[in-house]
């Protein structure tokens, strides 16, 4: 069978965006592959995702975008928009496993590279299906660095971090205030927070994790540190 891989981003159009640039670089380097992308459903009606899966489509055949079915939120109030998307793809993980398997009879799915947002379906890929799966980092390597760190930082505290004047330092960023934290870190009560502690927790656990990065931005520096990091 022909080979496949699978990008599983999170429902927004800036996260979309950045997979489908990586799915048209594989290509570049293979050009024999398939590249199958998961589209969860839109936790806000923007419309911009249908416009931009139409001109991919039409222009780069060997992307395929398969539409899950839409979920129902149970919540309809959230501090941040994340709190949203997570619940979105909480709710899809029994029909990303569906689709897996449908996709799995007409391709050898080499891996699923899976948005930091949606590190849900990590485990469904790794446990269940046996699939090679890849954490891809849609910020800065930066970011990486601080989302690693959090559990480590969330044992050192029992503050939230809008709360922390004399913050630790992190490997790999310069000094900041528990207040540079970006907002959904801000407060260990939110929904989102518990997510993304929980995620940074079940990171390490992926194949490998992919950075929405460059070497000139002199990432070897920022490896070190993620090593560093995860062995923390």
């Amino acid at each position: 069978m022909d080979e496949a891989v699978v990008l599983y981003p999170s429902p927004t159009i800036g996260h979309l965006i950045s997979l489908v640039e990586l799915g048209k670089h594989l290509l570049t380097h293979r050009p024999s592959l398939s590249i199958h992308v998961l589209m969860a459903t839109e936790p806000y009606s923007a419309g911009k995702l249908d416009t931009y899966v139409s001109s991919i489509s039409g222009t780069f055949p060997s992307i395929k975008f398969h539409h899950l079915p839409t979920v129902t939120l149970s919540t309809t109030s959230a501090t941040h928009h994340e709190t949203f998307i997570f619940e979105v793809l909480r709710l899809s993980k029994p029909l990303v496993h569906d689709q897996l398997l449908s996709i799995s009879r007409n391709y050898t799915i080499c891996g699923i590279i899976i948005d930091f947002l949606a590190t849900s379906a990590l485990s469904l890929a790794t446990e269940v299906l046996n699939i090679p799966a890849y954490i891809y980092i849609t910020s800065c390597a930066s970011f990486l660095c601080s989302y690693l760190y959090l559990p480590t930082l969330h044992q050192k505290t029992t503050k939230s971090f809008r709360d922390v004047k004399d913050f630790p330092d992190i490997p790999g960023l310069p000094p900041i205030r528990g207040t540079d934290m970006v907002k959904p870190f801000l407060d260990r009560e939110d929904d989102a927070y518990i997510h993304f502690l929980d995620y940074a927790i079940q990171t390490p656990k992926a194949k490998g994790i992919i950075i929405n990065t460059f070497r000139a931005f002199g990432v070897q520096s920022y490896q070190d540190n993620i090593r560093w990091t995860l062995c923390a």
